[in-house]
């Protein structure tokens, strides 16, 4: 959510952010919260004005009882009667407004960096640079699910019949491989300086408002009957909320955290699910990043948070690259993020495997997350990265260590997770 104050002072900006984001639909939006915002600030005037009458009334009223002027008491006190009703009336007018004003405020996307591409969606995203060299052996890569099914790693039939389509069994040395990749991300994230959190899985509906779009909500969040609580798609979504409504010392920031959780998600829409492979499925796990900071340093801790993804893939032979995400294809409440994609041999292009915001003060506006100085208080801004979500990770995993006898070769930075094995084969 934007300031008030930049549709107050500057609504043309707003505007062509709209426009840039090809969402011309919200521009009377704009529009709208200007006038209705003039009517707040002129029903406060009023009232301020009626409650400065009130109050030189209500000191009137011991002069004139220590001058035994009774019926003017009388007449005094009926006025300070009227003058209360005509607040009262302008209260509920305003709270309607503010309503009004904020359910508005809530989908005007927020304004994006300079440095953001204008496109329409993430076919015009732009590539930024590429990590390790992008191999294709000279024999075939099967597809992810038929190399694990040949290692008695998979059984999506099973899953099938106790939970539907978009669910899985992960066996034997696959699963304990997929752990691996989340062990092996949580402690060199710890290694880098962000502090280990398992947070809640379930979150309720304003901290889901407060970090995400309606729209995102929508298609994404499975809420549980009968309750206030959500599912998460996501551990930033509970990692943020965990500041919501908190001041937090200056001293204490950056606040850099990661978390591990299992993430649920509709995917509905157009991209469906994956009949037979992991690529889109309904339940993944996920390690995550998440920083809170000062505005003035949220681009450099942006640069270092997609960069540790990257060096996290590296550490496991998968050829990697960045991509930019342009205008179009950027969630509402964020200012610039970009992918991580993960090179697939099999397929001779890449796929995406994290993805890296920043997000400017959107979700701290909303959650109240404040911090304060000798300035007073204001907003933090947050940032969120994925270092792993897998089966997805575990794919390229898969694909880039994959060897022609049908084995997966561990990288080292794994073997200690796996009990010092070096490859998986068919037993």
């Amino acid at each position: 959510m934007i300031d008030i104050k930049l549709i107050r002072e500057n609504k043309e900006l707003v505007k062509e952010n709209i426009k840039k984001k090809f969402q011309d639909e919200k521009l009377s939006l704009v529009d709208e919260i200007y006038e209705m915002d003039k009517d707040v600030r002129e029903i406060q005037t009023k009232c301020d004005s009626l409650k400065s009458n009130k109050n030189k009334m209500s000191a009137e009223i011991g002069v004139l009882v220590r001058d035994k002027k009774f019926e003017e008491v009388s007449q005094v006190k009926e006025k300070i009667k009227e003058i209360e009703e005509q607040i009262k009336e302008l209260d509920i007018k305003q709270e309607t407004l503010n309503k009004e004003i904020k359910s508005r405020m809530l989908i005007i996307p927020n304004i994006i960096d300079e440095s953001v591409p204008v496109g329409k969606n993430d076919e015009e995203n732009v590539e930024i640079e590429r990590f390790g060299e992008p191999i294709v052996p000279n024999y075939e890569i099967p597809y992810h699910a038929d190399i694990i099914e040949n290692l008695n790693g998979l059984d999506k039939e099973s899953a099938g019949r106790t939970s539907g389509e978009g669910f899985y069994y992960l066996i034997g040395d696959i699963a304990r491989l997929h752990e691996a990749m989340l062990a092996y991300a949580r402690d060199y994230m710890i290694d880098n300086g962000f502090t280990y959190a398992i947070p809640p899985f379930m979150i309720h509906g304003d901290v889901v408002t407060g970090v995400m779009s309606f729209k995102e909500m929508e298609s994404m969040m499975y809420k549980i009957e009968g309750e206030d609580l959500y599912l998460i798609g996501t551990s930033e979504h509970s990692m943020i909320g965990k500041f919501k409504d908190q001041i937090v010392k200056k001293e204490e920031l950056p606040i850099a955290m990661t978390s591990y959780s299992p993430c649920f998600r509709k995917e509905g829409g157009a991209h469906g699910l994956e009949e037979r492979g992991l690529y889109r499925v309904h339940q993944f796990e996920k390690q995550e990043m998440i920083v809170l900071c000062e505005p003035e340093d949220s681009m450099d801790w942006y640069n270092k948070m997609w960069k540790l993804t990257v060096d996290y893939f590296r550490n496991l032979n998968v050829p990697v690259r960045t991509l930019e995400c342009c205008s179009g294809d950027l969630a509402d409440l964020k200012v610039k993020s970009c992918d991580v994609e993960a090179w697939s041999p099999r397929q001779q292009k890449y796929f995406e495997v994290g993805s890296c915001s920043t997000l400017g003060d959107a979700q701290a506006r909303r959650l109240g997350i404040r911090t304060k100085d000798s300035n007073g208080t204001h907003y933090v801004h947050t940032l969120n990265n994925t270092v792993v979500a897998t089966p997805r990770g575990l794919i390229a995993l898969i694909e880039n260590n994959y060897q022609e006898d049908g084995s997966i070769l561990i990288p080292k930075a794994l073997q200690s997770y796996m009990g010092g094995m070096e490859k998986i084969e068919r037993s």
